[in-house]
């Protein structure tokens, strides 16, 4: 891909001043959202915000009707974020935002963008020192022109790394899905952080340190547990000898992925049990239970919505019993997680085998998990876009092709969203033509993997 021409790096400015933008940035889009929102009836703020900010207030003002349930709950003075209806999250998340009360209520807002901030940071770590040194192909002409010497030569290779990585982590810094998220409230730059900081140890050799990181991402949002597959599998083959079937079970089974499985859930489990010791019950349900039996009939990308809306449970259910066995079996959530898991846990087998191939593996795992999910929004696509500054520099392909996939990927979208349009603002009866759509957008990204997949170079 032609990302890196002369024309493009001689115009890129200092990292140091893509940080100083993207932040001036965001902190100009908060200040606008609390304009915009006391002056327009259609929000900046997203309704999330406002769930967590209330789930803070909820936890920090304990009532007779508002208290912690857990078993230690008497020795401290909590409330439940649980008491705001659809908080589904960690309590930990309402600790962070406990400074909504305190200090001004877009607290949070700024903990998010520098979420994003830090997440550009370790990029731009990883790119220089792991990243394009590794798998990069810098053109001659970019690192020899009047070099008269092996010292001015590398420093010109030193400078065109810099420049590169610059380049690469501004995509994702200066991509409007990423700070338009954070800005609005949304907590997915905390996660992003979570799991970009895995990888970061993880290419680092530091495994200890990963399986703990990697532990607490899958407390906060249980999907990056799919990662674990992939790293037991480099662990696995970093420790492993021998051939043949004893040779494949040693590298299953071995020191470090027993040390690396444990630390890891050992870390998710001391988690677990925190929570519940003090939030009880309702911190289970809520935040792991209700997703294994959610039926969310709401239009979103996935086409499995509309399944679940036509099986939705009514009073008529109970009247026979054969229809409602395969309205069960379609709204079951097996009937996704099934396929989902397949995937996202095979492709981490299949391509985990390698410290280097990680960035492709997780990016690959990543998007299987969110294009075949069983509820899907715009936000989800940031779990694998996250990746993408990282991935690029392995990515063998023309700009004609790059082109016709990042048109696929955005015009699925585009498609899905002009007919949810019709729906969510027009009320006009579309859920067929909405989930034939969500079928294009499926096949569409499904195409667009394929392409990555096939244009992945190892290093």
């Amino acid at each position: 891909m032609s990302l890196y021409s002369d024309h493009i790096l001689r115009h890129v400015p200092s990292f140091s001043r893509i940080l100083v933008a993207s932040s001036i940035l965001r902190i100009a889009l908060i200040i606008y959202s609390e304009w915009h929102d006391a002056h327009s009836i259609v929000k900046y703020t997203d309704v999330d915000y406002r769930v967590f900010s209330d789930a803070a207030r909820f936890m920090l003002h304990p009532s007779p009707d508002n208290r912690a349930e857990g078993p230690l709950a008497a020795y401290f003075n909590f409330g439940s974020p649980y008491t705001r209806a659809t908080y589904r999250y960690t309590p930990l998340l309402a600790v962070l935002l406990a400074p909504n009360e305190w200090v001004h209520p877009s607290f949070g807002k700024f903990l998010f963008a520098a979420a994003d901030i830090v997440a550009g940071v370790l990029m731009h770590n990883l790119l220089l020192s792991i990243v394009l040194p590794d798998g990069s192909r810098i053109p001659q002409k970019n690192v020899t022109e009047n070099a008269s010497s092996g010292a001015a030569d590398a420093k010109n290779r030193e400078e065109a790394l810099r420049r590169r990585a610059t380049f690469l982590v501004s995509l994702h810094l200066l991509n409007p899905l990423v700070f338009t998220i954070s800005t609005r409230g949304s907590s997915e730059s905390v996660l992003s952080l979570f799991v970009l900081a895995t990888l970061y140890y993880a290419l680092k050799g530091n495994w200890d340190l990963s399986a703990v990181l990697l532990g607490l991402s899958t407390h906060w949002k249980i999907y990056p547990f799919i990662y674990g597959v992939a790293c037991l599998g480099v662990i696995g083959r970093e420790h492993g000898a021998g051939g043949g079937l004893t040779g494949y079970l040693r590298s299953i089974l071995n020191r470090g992925t027993a040390r690396f499985g444990l630390i890891s859930g050992m870390t998710f489990l001391a988690c677990g049990v925190a929570m519940y010791a003090i939030w009880g019950q309702p911190f289970l349900e809520e935040s792991y239970l209700y997703h294994l039996h959610r039926l969310d009939h709401r239009h979103n990308f996935s086409p499995y919505f509309y399944l679940v809306y036509l099986t939705y449970p009514s009073a008529q259910d109970g009247l026979s019993l054969e229809a409602s066995s395969w309205k069960r079996l379609l709204r079951s959530p097996l009937t996704s997680f099934i396929p989902q898991m397949v995937l996202a846990l095979g492709t981490g087998l299949l391509f985990g085998r390698r410290k280097e191939d990680l960035v492709f593996t997780w990016t690959v795992q990543t998007f299987v998990f969110v294009v075949f999910n069983k509820v899907c929004t715009s936000q989800y696509f940031l779990w694998y876009t996250l990746f993408l500054p990282l991935l690029l520099p392995r990515l063998s392909m023309s700009g004609r092709r790059a082109l016709a996939y990042g048109a696929v990927w955005i015009g699925t979208q585009a498609l899905w969203l002009s007919e949810a349009y019709k729906l969510e603002f027009l009320g006009q009866n579309v859920f067929f033509g909405l989930w034939a759509r969500g079928l294009v957008y499926v096949v569409g990204n499904c195409w667009v993997l394929a392409g990555i997949i096939d244009s992945y170079t190892e290093s």
